[in-house]
Order: structure tokens, then C-alpha cells, then sequence
């Protein structure tokens, strides 16, 4: 079956902003969001996309609005904010991404491009190819950056390693986790798009019989075993509210790496995994956002 028309949803906003405009739109989505500055007319907008109308509605359109106001409120030059929704062809949106993604490479070890990139790895260097899909997670946000540099620091050349994804999203991080060595590698997530997508982009880089990806609920987890390394980039809710369960998923002296967190929650969400043993081992705030990674106890 032919996949239908998008919905873009973009905010008038300023170059000064746009980072943290993005940062905004992707947490209430979900998705990767993206922005052009038009030099000759002086404006920049941010715009993220979305599998039908149904996909935006009246309550995250408030919760835009509100932290549009709070970001004003705390010096954001963010604009006017202007927001406008209207379906696209999905050939429109793939060609309006490769203006935006470009290759990352995480130190000597590891390389993320899009297929139309003819950027070569280096000697040693692991690649994953990833264009950008619906689900959240290109390598372009810094949460993400942060997990997959958490992921090249922890990798050992000799010891097995096991890696687990909760919110596995596009599966980068399992795909990079496999590339790097590690085994075991689990995945899962709770939206059927993101695990479809996850599924296509391991195939992709032929790593799908290095890992295990399905969707499940992590408030009703069955079947997912403890790991050396977990990547739980989730909302910060999320997090406290399933702390206990996600205590169970790190082996003992293992790296869990927070991340996805709100700047003024990641005091809140590092108190409540601390309290139960972690250790606060290294941690990074960029924009609005605050990541952590924690020695299991």
C-alpha cells in the first residue's frame, strides 16, 4: 500500500532561536525537526513531520504555544511563532531533508551519514547509513549525539557487551551498537512506525540478525533481560515514573544514559536514579536539553 501525505508543521522563528525551537518541537512530537534560514528575506523556520492530521492536535498545538511563551518569557528571541500546518507529498519532504542532514562522526570509532553522502569512513571507523525517517532519532539532536558517544566511550575491544535501546526510535543507537561490537544488542519501542523504520534501517546496514527489535510497552515490559549498556532516551514522566523497572534492565556495574531530559528536569530525574545507587559518572546540558550517564551500583 502506497504510504499517504504528510503533515509539516512549521514556526516562524529567528536564527538566534531556531535550535531551541527545534529542541521544543521535537520533544512534543516526537520527531526530528529541521530548520531553514532564508538569507535574502531574513526568515527562519523550524518544521517537523508528521504521518496525518491526526498525528497533530489541538492539545499539542497548546503545549506549543505554551512553551513558546515560557521561552519568551526567559529572553528567547523566538520570533513572532507564527504556526502553519499543511499536508505534503512525501517526495517533498525527503528532498527538503537533504538540505539539512549532514554526516556525524563520533571520534575515530564511528560514522553516521545519509545515503546520499560520499563521505568516507576511515580506517577503522564503523559506519551506519540513516536517511531521515518519521521516527525520532538521525544523529542530528544533541540527546542523541550524546547516547552514541556514550556508546563508543563504553564499548571494550575484548569483553562481550550487551546493549539495550528503550525507545529505540529509528534504531540508530542498536545499529550503531551492533556495528561496534557489541552482543547481545536489544531494542524496543511502543510505536509500530518507529519499529517498522527500525526494522528497514537495520536491514539496511545488515545488522539485522546482530539484534533483536520488537515493540513492546516499557510499562509492561515481558521478555527484555538485563544489559551492560541501556540507552533510555524517554521523557523525563517516563523516566521517574519507571525508574525501579529500568534499575532491573542495567547489570550490576553497568552504564545506563539518561537522556531526552528537560534541562529543568534533569536535577529531578538524576536525584531519583542516584537515590536507588547510581553514580552521576558524566553529564551534558546543550540548548535545553540535559543528558546523564550513571555507574550502575
Amino acid at each position: 500500500m502506497k504510504p499517504g501525505p504528510l503533515i509539516r508543521v512549521s514556526i516562524a522563528t529567528t536564527a538566534e532561536a531556531d535550535e531551541t525551537v527545534a529542541e521544543v518541537l521535537s520533544e512534543l512530537t516526537g520527531r526530528s525537526a529541521s530548520s531553514h534560514t532564508d538569507l535574502e528575506r531574513g526568515t527562519t523556520h523550524v518544521s517537523v513531520y508528521l504521518p496525518g492530521l491526526v498525528a497533530w492536535t489541538q492539545a499539542r498545538e497548546a503545549a506549543l504555544r505554551r512553551r513558546l511563551s515560557e521561552l519568551r518569557r526567559g529572553g528567547v528571541p523566538v520570533g513572532s511563532g507564527a504556526l502553519r500546518v499543511r499536508r505534503i507529498r512525501r517526495e517533498d519532504w525527503a528532498e527538503s531533508w537533504k538540505r539539512h542532514f549532514r554526516p556525524i562522526a563520533i571520534g575515530e570509532a564511528l560514522l553516521v551519514r545519509p545515503s546520499w553522502s560520499r563521505r568516507r569512513a576511515r580506517r577503522g571507523q564503523a559506519v551506519v547509513v540513516l536517511d531521515p525517517g518519521l521516527s525520532f532519532g538521525t544523529g542530528q539532536h544533541p540527546t542523541t549525539r550524546f547516547c552514541l558517544e556514550c556508546l563508543v566511550e563504553a564499548r571494550r575491544r575484548h569483553p562481550r557487551q550487551s546493549f539495550l535501546d528503550i525507545g529505540t526510535g529509528s534504531g540508530i543507537l542498536a545499529i550503531a551498537a551492533a556495528k561496534l561490537g557489541f552482543k547481545p544488542v536489544t531494542a524496543f519501542d511502543n510505536d509500530p512506525d518507529a519499529v517498522r523504520i527500525a526494522q528497514r534501517n537495520s536491514a539496511r546496514n545488515r545488522v539485522s540478525g546482530k539484534l533483536k527489535l520488537t515493540r513492546q510497552d516499557l510499562t509492561q515490559l515481558k521478555g527484555v533481560g538485563a544489559a551492560d549498556v541501556v540507552c533510555a532516551n524517554l521523557i523525563d514522566e517516563l523516566l521517574l515514573s519507571e525508574r525501579r523497572r529500568i534499575r532491573k534492565l542495567v547489570c550490576p556495574g553497568g552504564m545506563l544514559v539518561l537522556a531526552g531530559i528537560l534541562k529543568s528536569q534533569f536535577e529531578p530525574v538524576a536525584q531519583a536514579f542516584t537515590s536507588m545507587g547510581f553514580k552521576l559518572m558524566r553529564q551534558r546540558r546543550e540548548g535545553e536539553w540535559e543528558s546523564g550517564a550513571f555507574c550502575a551500583p
